[in-house]
C-alpha cells in the first residue's frame, strides 16, 4: 500500500504540475490579446524564454535556496542543485518520516510557480521594455528574489514559524510577481500617449480580444493544477476530499469574480467591458488561492467576487496615478492577491490576521525593493526602455526582427 501511494502522489503532483505549466501558455495568449499587433511576438518570445530561464535557474541555485534552510531563518543557505531523490529503503520504511512523493515532482510542481510569479512581470512591462533587459531581470527574479521570500514561507523560514499561511500562493507567488512588476513599471514610465495634459488617460486597445479570452480561460483551467496540487497527495480519503473542495472553491471563486466584474462594469463605463471581466476572473483565482480549502462553495464566490470588484477599481486608480499596465497585472495579482492573503482567517481559524498582515507587508517589502535595485542596475547598465522609434514602429521589428501579423502590415506579403 505505500508503494501504491507512493505512486498514485507523485503521479497526481506532476500532472498538477503539467497544469500549471499549461499556464504559460494562458499568459503567452492573454498578453498577446492585450497588447497591440505590432508587439505581439515579442512578448510571446518573453513568455517562452522566461519559462525556460525559470526552470534552469530554480534547478542550479533557486530551489536549494528556498529549501535547504534552517527552520525559522531570515538569511537562507546557499546551495546549488536539488538534491537526491528519495530511496526505496526510505519510501518502504513508512511511518510519519517518510516521503509520500518523489523529490524530482517536488522540484518539478515548485519551478513552475516561479516561472508563473515571472510570468506576472511580463505583462505589465509590455510593449516599451528591452527584451534583454526583461531576461536579465528574469534571471536574478527566479534565481534569487523569489526563493528567498519563497524560503520565509514555504520553506520553512521565518514567516513559516510565526504562523503565515498561504496554501498555494497569492502572496507568496502573487503578490510577488506583482511587486516585481510594479518596480519594473515605475522604473520604466508608461507608454507612449497612455497619458496627456490634465489628468488625461487614453485607452490603448489591445489587438486580440479572443486570444486574450482564450488565455484566461486557460489560466482558469491551469488553475485547478496550481490549487488543487498544492494539497500535496490525494491518496487517502481525507486529501481526496480536500483536493475535490479546493477545485470546487477555486471554480467557484472564478465565476463571482467574472459576474462581479461584469456587474461593476456595467454600473461604471455603461458597457460590459471584456477586458475587465476576464481581469476579474483571474482576480478572483487569485484571491481564493490563499486558502481554497477552508471556505464553503459559497464562501468562495462571495471571496473571488471582491477580488473582482477590487481589480476593476485598482485598473482604474493605477490609471489615475499613471502607472501604466497594459495587461492590469498588477492590480489582478497583486491588490487581488493581498485580499487573498488578509481573507484567509475568515474561514480558517488557524490562520491569524497579525502573521497574514505582516507576511503581505514582509512579501511585498522585499520583492519590491530588491528588483527595484535590480531594476536600476539594469537600466545603469543597459538601458530598460526601447527608443521612441522603436516603440512607435513596435518591438517585435526592433527586438525581434519579425512581426506576428505580416500580412496585416505595409511591409507584409502583397
Amino acid at each position: 500500500m505505500t508503494e501504491l501511494s507512493y505512486a498514485l502522489d507523485t503521479f497526481y503532483f506532476l500532472i498538477c504540475g503539467v497544469l500549471v505549466m499549461w499556464m504559460a501558455a494562458g499568459f503567452s495568449m492573454l498578453e498577446a490579446g492585450l497588447v497591440r499587433s505590432k508587439n505581439t511576438a515579442e512578448i510571446l518570445t518573453k513568455n517562452i524564454v522566461l519559462f525556460a530561464i525559470a526552470c534552469t535557474l530554480y534547478l542550479l541555485v533557486g530551489y536549494a535556496i528556498m529549501y535547504s534552510s534552517d527552520a525559522g531563518g531570515v538569511l537562507p543557505s546557499l546551495g546549488v542543485l536539488i538534491g537526491r531523490e528519495n530511496s526505496v529503503d526510505a519510501v518502504l520504511a513508512g511511518g510519519d518520516g517518510a516521503p509520500y512523493y518523489s523529490a524530482r515532482a517536488d522540484f518539478f510542481f515548485q519551478v513552475v510557480f516561479v516561472a508563473t510569479a515571472m510570468s506576472i512581470v511580463s505583462g505589465a512591462v509590455a510593449e516599451r521594455m528591452k527584451l534583454w533587459a526583461f531576461l536579465a531581470f528574469a534571471v536574478v527574479m527566479t534565481a534569487f528574489i523569489y526563493p528567498v521570500s519563497g524560503f520565509w514561507t514555504w520553506g520553512g523560514g521565518w514567516l513559516a514559524t510565526l504562523g503565515y499561511f498561504d496554501y498555494a500562493g497569492s502572496g507568496i507567488v502573487h503578490l510577488a510577481g506583482a511587486s516585481a512588476a510594479l518596480a519594473g513599471v515605475l522604473v520604466l514610465g508608461p507608454r507612449k500617449g497612455k497619458y496627456g495634459k490634465n489628468g488625461a488617460i487614453y485607452a490603448i486597445p489591445g489587438a486580440n480580444m479572443p486570444l486574450a479570452t482564450l488565455g484566461t480561460l486557460i489560466l482558469w483551467m491551469g488553475w485547478f493544477g496550481f490549487n488543487g496540487g498544492s494539497e500535496l497527495k490525494v491518496s487517502d480519503v481525507a486529501s481526496a476530499n480536500n483536493v475535490a473542495q479546493v477545485l470546487l472553491n477555486t471554480n467557484a471563486a472564478a465565476a463571482g469574480g467574472v459576474i462581479a466584474a461584469l456587474i461593476l462594469s456595467k454600473l461604471y463605463f455603461r458597457k460590459a467591458d471584456l477586458t475587465m471581466i476576464l481581469n476579474g476572473a483571474i482576480a478572483g483565482l487569485v484571491s481564493i488561492t490563499a486558502d481554497p480549502l477552508s471556505p464553503s462553495g459559497l464562501g468562495a464566490t462571495l471571496i473571488g467576487a471582491v477580488g473582482g470588484l477590487l481589480v476593476m477599481v485598482a485598473i482604474v486608480a493605477l490609471d489615475k496615478l499613471r502607472i501604466d499596465d497594459p495587461v492590469g497585472a498588477i492590480s489582478a495579482h497583486g491588490v487581488a492577491g493581498i485580499w487573498g492573503v488578509l481573507v484567509v482567517p475568515v474561514s480558517n481559524a488557524g490562520a491569524s490576521f497579525a502573521a497574514q498582515l505582516i507576511g503581505t507587508i514582509a512579501i511585498f517589502a522585499w520583492v519590491f525593493i530588491a528588483s527595484l535595485i535590480v531594476w536600476l542596475v539594469i537600466k545603469a547598465a543597459m538601458g530598460v526602455r526601447v527608443s521612441e522609434e522603436h516603440e512607435y514602429e513596435g518591438v517585435d521589428l526592433a527586438e525581434c526582427g519579425l512581426e506576428a501579423y505580416p500580412e496585416f502590415t505595409l511591409g507584409g506579403n502583397k
